[in-house]
């Protein structure tokens, strides 16, 4: 096996980097994860993810924690409803009743990230984990890397694999190509105790999930498993819309006078979004690697996930990419049909690079749609609706 006697570091503990983790465990790899997280309890997750298949449920399968997973869907919230702008419903799938085996269905499982984190962690050999582990810098020693860290720590692995997510400190040591604009920005807006805060919104969503489409412009939300709501606005401004709109992201009377404006056709239903966020407001312009990227391989460093190929959000591929990246990356490694480490990560990379160009694609063709003119109906049709 390529990776006998190697030290592999894993750069980055979010769903790839667990995914990987995991599999070359269960192969009998060394690997360490360096994370830059306080602890386990660090980070307040995000909205859920939907697991899909051929990809993030197939890395599970063969991480063989499809029953602990299972065992912590949120069944139900995979149920959307498509309004418009004046939050007229278009079209629900909630009358569906629920399909509670989940090899027939549903299609997208859904899970908190936080449970989805903790079941990986929990099956992880103990100290694989290396909490508080601040990626800064590294150089080559002997046939590997010494890893530097903030907290003043080093490491040596004869491997490395960058799972750092959009911003990678690792990915410049492996190529200069840089993400472009997609054109699209993304307002972040999370919502506590949201059955109290946002009745009217919270009794839309049903316990699942909104896509608002209207003039342009859109209104993206789920139900998260602890009670609140997690939304973005998503618009198409300049890029550098987040500092020259002069917006005080902590302000809601700010960002509803704002809201107001910019969805200005758009119902007052909608304000109780605003008016009853957490602060600040996060926005987040949406970046894309360029579809024909590519690069010379390296033997003892590559990249995963966001790292490598960071899309738009309308497909929701990214967290299944990262995933099923890490399963491809895991049988490259540990398989018999490569002569070394050179040749398996030039053949990962360069199978990594199609599938993810086909998911980018995708993505911004969706984002394309989804704000556009007559992007309600557009949208309808992508589903299958009309």
């Amino acid at each position: 096996m390529l990776t006998q006697n190697k030290q592999i570091a894993i750069v980055g503990g979010g769903p790839g980097g667990l995914t990987l983790a995991r599999l070359l465990q269960l192969k009998g790899a060394n690997v360490k994860v360096y994370e830059r997280d306080i602890n386990k309890e660090a980070r307040v997750q995000g909205s859920p993810l939907d697991m899909h298949q051929g990809s993030g449920w197939t890395a599970l399968q063969k991480a063989n924690l499809l029953d602990e997973f299972n065992n912590n869907v949120r069944i139900g919230a995979d149920k959307k409803i498509i309004v418009n702008e004046r939050a007229e419903i278009f079209f629900s799938d909630h009358e569906t009743e629920p399909e509670k085996d989940l090899d027939k269905g549903p299609s997208r499982p859904e899970i908190d990230r936080g449970a989805l984190r903790k079941i990986f962690l929990e099956s992880l050999q103990p100290e694989t984990v290396v909490w508080d582990s601040h990626f800064v810098s590294m150089e080559k020693q002997n046939e590997g890397w010494l890893l530097h860290f903030k907290n003043g720590s080093s490491a040596y692995a004869d491997i490395v694999i960058a799972a750092d997510g959009a911003n990678s400190k690792i990915r410049p040591y492996v190529t200069g190509i840089k993400a472009f604009y997609s054109g699209v920005t993304m307002v972040e807006i999370n919502i506590d105790d949201a059955e109290k805060a946002t009745p009217h919104i919270y009794a839309l969503l049903n316990g699942g999930k909104v896509m608002a489409f209207g003039n342009g412009k859109n209104i993206l939300g789920g139900q998260k498993g602890n009670g609140g709501l997690g939304f973005y606005l998503s618009f198409k401004p300049d890029e550098n819309w987040t500092s020259d709109s002069g917006l005080d992201f902590s302000d809601k009377t700010q960002l509803l006078a704002w809201f107001k404006k910019e969805y200005s056709d758009w119902s007052s239903v909608w304000y109780e979004l605003i008016e009853n966020a957490a602060t600040p407001f996060v926005p987040r312009p949406i970046y894309c690697m360029p579809l024909g990227q590519d690069w010379k391989a390296l033997p003892n460093l590559t990249l995963l996930g966001d790292a490598a190929h960071v899309m738009p959000p309308f497909a929701g591929e990214g967290a299944n990419t990262s995933m099923f990246d890490a399963l491809e990356l895991s049988e490259y490694l540990t398989s018999d049909k490569y002569g070394n480490l050179h040749e398996a990560v030039s053949c990962y990379e360069i199978s990594m690079r199609k599938r993810a160009a086909a998911a980018a694609k995708q993505s911004l063709e969706n984002g394309e749609r989804m704000h556009s003119e007559g992007a309600l109906e557009k949208m309808l049709v992508v589903f299958g609706i009309k």
